[in-house]
């Protein structure tokens, strides 16, 4: 890896738990005094109702290092949702950036240098989930928002890796098309 992070990109999806709680973040990662800088700083100046970006906090006064900010793939029209989204969801993406530098795929000594932009996917079904447990979803927008960061830091998946997959590879719902499905 060079000395100077640029710009990195991933994505992750994990899924599995209860109605509403899969996590599919992209983010991008990049030093701050570059183009990152500029995208992060217009992001968090610049909200827009229904998509508001925010700061990833651990708590209310508590915000992680590299500095993360949240955006919704989704516009927020409900209360509870906000309230799902800016809180179990928030506080797990904020953990999941820290697990990124515990396991190293964020070097420690640029925690300071780098900002992260998470595009974030809450299923809007969660609202519905009477019975919803906020520890699924944590743990399952943690483990993604980890797992992210660490294809991005390490370019994953690769060209070859693409190239050498790419007729095995069918996206989901062009399959479920095909399968009358959708």
């Amino acid at each position: 890896m060079s000395d100077k992070i640029y710009m990195r990109v991933g994505e992750a999806l994990v899924a599995g738990g209860p109605p509403g709680t899969a996590a599919e973040p992209e983010v991008i990662i990049g030093e701050m005094n570059g183009p990152m800088g500029t995208a992060f700083g217009t992001l968090l100046g610049d909200q827009v109702k229904g998509h508001s970006r925010v700061l990833a906090i651990l708590n209310t006064d508590i915000m992680v290092r590299p500095a993360t900010i949240m955006v919704s793939k989704v516009t927020v029209k409900n209360e509870r949702y906000t309230n799902i989204l800016m809180g179990t969801v928030q506080a797990a993406i904020a953990n999941g950036v820290l697990d990124a530098v515990r396991n190293g795929d964020i070097p420690k000594e640029k925690a300071n240098d780098l900002g992260i932009i998470v595009s974030v996917w809450l299923n809007p079904i969660v609202v519905e989930q009477d019975d919803l447990d906020h520890q699924i979803l944590f743990d399952i927008h943690r483990k993604a928002t980890a797992n992210a960061i660490h294809k991005a830091m390490s370019n994953k998946p690769d060209i070859d890796w693409l190239l050498e997959n790419q007729e095995k590879i069918v996206h989901k719902y062009f399959q479920m098309g095909l399968d009358g499905k959708i």
